[in-house]
């Protein structure tokens, strides 16, 4: 004997059944909304100055040894191992890392919008298909984001570059180091060199994040690697950092030039006459100076900024650059 249901054959079965279906129907979109819905601009740019003030703390001793070799002849005769050891043995230990809150607050500037804008850009740039998305479009994105990130973070680059180049003992306060400023060259003294850093950062960003989305695609094309692999990534910054590096030292030493004249002493008038005198007193290699050290600041500081960068993306359900 089988028991019979407690409810009228084809009834009650056929309204549960239709219940259910209308409060799958219900929060299916809430699911599907909340799952795809991507991280706002703040957020991305958020996690770009993230990644960027981490990597810093640990790159800004080579930071210090490149921007002394640029500034003195007597620092580029010694070379990156001499530099560290004239410094380490005269100033401390510690002074390898003399700016280094002043390259905090330019992080959390500068490099939160140029990498955080990059993809913002590139679809104002009609980056929207791969179909349409060419090397040249990526650079003009890469090169705007870097422009308006340049803009903003400016006066903390002059006082990271005027620290970095105390050869007092002890650290040098950003506080005095901005009083000191304001007082002698005024508010036009926090953007010193800025014709020179935008080209810079124009130059570096449209470089860098072009050649990283490019070799990325490479990458993936002729290994299989999924472009979430830490060895995508890896691989795709390293190649960046190189090429950055050759497309980026005559104009960063340019605008260390321009940001470390002295208060009283107007060498330079602007970008362009820094180049031709650097040329023509000193030959046009010299805007190469200090390639190893910029290599050995770009390569680190690229690969970790940019897997940190992705790895952030992930976590906030963006998909990889």
């Amino acid at each position: 004997m089988h028991a019979s249901p407690p409810w009228p054959h084809n009834s009650q079965p056929s309204i549960l059944l239709q219940t259910t279906m209308i409060v799958n129907r219900q929060q299916t979109p809430v699911l599907a909304s909340s799952a795809a819905a991507a991280p706002g601009l703040f957020q991305q740019v958020g996690m770009a100055g993230s990644a960027a003030v981490i990597t810093v703390s640990f790159i800004h001793p080579i930071d210090v040894v490149k921007t002394r070799i640029q500034v003195s002849p007597e620092y580029a005769a010694l070379g990156m191992s001499g530099t560290v050891k004239r410094v380490v043995s005269s100033e401390g230990a510690l002074a390898m890392w003399k700016g280094v809150n002043a390259a905090w607050l330019r992080e959390a500037s500068y490099t939160s919008l140029r990498l955080g804008l990059y993809e913002p850009c590139k679809v104002a740039f009609g980056c929207t298909t791969p179909e349409n998305t060419t090397f040249v479009k990526k650079f003009a994105a890469g090169s705007a984001a870097g422009a308006l990130g340049s803009l903003a973070g400016n006066p903390f680059d002059v006082l990271k570059t005027k620290m970095m180049t105390s050869e007092a003992k002890g650290t040098p306060s950003i506080v005095g180091t901005a009083k000191d400023l304001l007082q002698h060259q005024g508010v036009g003294g926090f953007y010193r060199g800025i014709d020179s850093n935008v080209m810079r950062a124009m130059v570096l960003n449209g470089t860098k994040m072009a050649c990283y989305d490019q070799t990325k695609g490479y990458v993936v094309q002729y290994t299989g690697l999924a472009k979430t692999s830490l060895v995508t990534q890896f691989v795709s910054a390293v190649a960046a950092g190189f090429f950055m590096t050759c497309t980026v030292s005559p104009f960063d030493m340019v605008r260390t030039r321009l940001m470390n004249q002295p208060a009283d002493a107007k060498i330079y008038s602007n970008a362009g006459d820094c180049f031709v005198k650097i040329i023509k007193n000193e030959g046009p290699l010299t805007l190469w100076r200090g390639f190893m050290p910029i290599w050995s600041r770009f390569a680190p500081t690229t690969t970790i900024q940019l897997i940190i960068f992705e790895q952030l993306r992930g976590l906030m359900g963006m998909k990889s650059m």
